[in-house]
């Protein structure tokens, strides 16, 4: 008989884990670079040092290890996977609950800025399973409709029969989703950093081109920019995901790297540097959620599942309404968008990257109370 309860939940590391990180760290083996090579090739050598010294003899575990401690935290069983999330209720007994959905290479720590300026709702934020405390996933075929449904198992199982749902990357294919598999209980749905369902996938015709403004243009642009040279990690994740998970699982620097490239990438590009969007330690205790529950691998495996199984696809309109921020570098193109989801509000802002909720929490928020006041 499955377990249906659900049980609290506290952090607690042993120390030998972070002695051994400690050990790594020191006998790192770096490799070469090419002068002046800066972000050009990959992951920035000076860049990596520093931070894997601040890493090393700066930053303290326990200190944010304590900080998340201090959020209400749970694990439950859902379809054979552990589910970790915090619940954070309101304190309105009638507040709105909202499931707010991270990303990939994000955590359950991208929406740390943005619990307070959500306490008008009751949240619940989930660890994806194969993400940190939610993994590793132990069989095939979690892929973003699994993950939908077992949201969906979860806020019945917490007693919440009507909700919103927000997300950002994987967030934004993910809670669309979730309205597909429960548009009776998904009264909105709020994306950032949306990519399938919200942009062209192939191709677009030249009578389409015609037609595009100039800030679609410029996205279209940023797309095949994007989907060239800006794709190796999706092309690695989505075919040969156990063998990058060697080298991320044995090599904290390694898994440092093949994150941080991707918030130098991602965040504002007004930020010459990841901790010019976000917070130096709060991009490692990100990491560390990665590094000490050993889930590169299954974290990556998500990306093979979404593009070898064929369920995932947006095809059908959930008829739930849906709004979009678009943040400074987000591609999302509102006529496309249009043809998946039922669009209420479409939110563009200059500042913020990838990671609104880190980089710019107090618009994500804004924009997030804002959409769901509208539909109360």
């Amino acid at each position: 008989m499955a377990d249906n309860s659900v049980h609290s939940y506290r952090i607690d590391i042993p120390q030998a884990q972070l002695d051994d990180l400690h050990t790594r760290l020191d006998l790192t083996r770096w490799p070469d670079e090419l002068p002046d090579a800066g972000w050009e090739y990959g992951a920035s050598l000076p860049y990596l040092r520093d931070l894997a010294t601040h890493w090393r003899s700066g930053y303290d575990w326990r200190k944010h290890e304590a900080a998340l401690n201090e959020l209400p935290q749970f694990v439950t069983e859902i379809d054979g996977a552990q589910v970790h999330f915090l619940h954070i209720r309101s304190a309105n007994p009638d507040a709105l609950p909202l499931i707010l959905t991270h990303g990939w290479p994000g955590s359950i720590v991208e929406f740390l800025g943005v619990i307070e300026r959500l306490s008008d709702f009751h949240l619940v934020i989930p660890a994806i399973p194969g993400f940190g405390f939610s993994g590793p996933t132990r069989e095939k075929g979690w892929n973003v409709n699994r993950v939908a449904r077992a949201w969906a198992e979860l806020m019945h199982r917490l007693g919440y029969e009507r909700y919103g749902a927000q997300g950002g990357d994987l967030g934004a294919l993910i809670s669309p989703a979730l309205g597909r598999i429960a548009p009776e209980s998904v009264v909105g749905i709020h994306v950032n950093a949306a990519s399938v369902g919200f942009i062209p996938l192939g191709p677009v015709s030249d009578e389409e081109q015609a037609e595009l403004t100039g800030k679609e243009r410029q996205s279209l642009a940023a797309i095949a920019e994007f989907t060239t040279d800006g794709f190796g990690y999706n092309a690695l994740q989505s075919t040969r995901p156990q063998t990058l998970s060697y080298a991320l699982t044995d090599s904290p620097v390694g898994q440092l790297a093949w994150i941080m490239e991707k918030f130098q990438a991602w965040t504002h590009s007004s930020a010459a540097l990841p901790e010019d969007a976000v917070d130096r330690d709060t991009l490692l205790t990100n990491v560390m959620l990665y590094w000490l529950t050993g889930t590169a691998g299954s974290a990556a495996r998500m990306y093979y599942e979404n593009s070898h199984v064929g369920d995932w696809f947006p095809v059908t309109n959930s008829g739930v309404p849906t709004a979009v921020a678009n943040f400074g570098e987000d591609v999302a193109i509102r006529r496309w968008a249009e043809q998946a989801n039922t669009l209420v509000r479409w939110t563009e802002f200059e500042r913020g990257g990838h990671f609104a909720a880190l980089e710019v929490p107090e618009l994500l928020a804004g924009d997030v109370r804002e959409f769901f006041a509208s539909l109360r």
